[in-house]
């Protein structure tokens, strides 16, 4: 015969176990979700850099210079997607407004997380540079392109901001 015991549940050891596993598992998870969520927000100013340094390198082999001027920062000020809706700026049409920003071929019809800017002084030498603030603190990071020359081509570099900037 099978005997059946009343004390069918869990001990508060067991129970004390599981949320102990439970806290360690929390622990190593929650830095790396916030290390990957940090890493996919960065991706946009590396993104937006490059289509920019394509565009700056198609105008430079058609037109033998970069475009020339310095284009309005765009789409607003540096670290005010924070103000905006979900923490983003909102589209805005006035890319196309802008000479500078036409000839690069560049514009954003997203909502995004940087503000963008572009001068050249130089035909052979432009800077451009993402800034955005992330996590709302006040405190920006800025990815910087460099245009410039080598060998007679026209050739891009990308400086991404340290680790510890934000």
């Amino acid at each position: 015969m099978v005997r059946l015991s009343r004390n069918a549940g869990f001990s508060l050891i067991e129970l004390m176990i599981v949320v102990a596993i439970i806290g360690i598992l929390a622990a190593v998870a929650i830095p790396a979700f916030m290390a990957n969520a940090r890493k996919a927000k960065t991706s946009e100013a590396l993104l937006q850099l490059n289509r920019m340094a394509k565009g700056a390198k198609s105008y430079h082999n058609l037109n033998s210079r970069f475009p020339q001027g310095t284009a309005p920062s765009l789409p607003g000020a540096d670290g005010g997607a924070c103000s905006g809706p979900g923490k983003k700026f909102a589209v805005d049409p006035t890319w196309s407004a802008d000479s500078t920003w036409i000839s690069l071929g560049f514009q954003i019809d997203e909502p995004n997380l940087f503000t963008y800017h572009y001068t050249s002084s130089d035909p052979h030498v432009a800077v451009a540079q993402a800034v955005g603030d992330l996590d709302c603190d006040g405190t920006h990071i800025t990815y910087r392109l460099d245009l410039g020359m080598v060998d007679g081509n026209p050739t891009a570099s990308i400086t991404e901001p340290p680790a510890s900037a934000d």
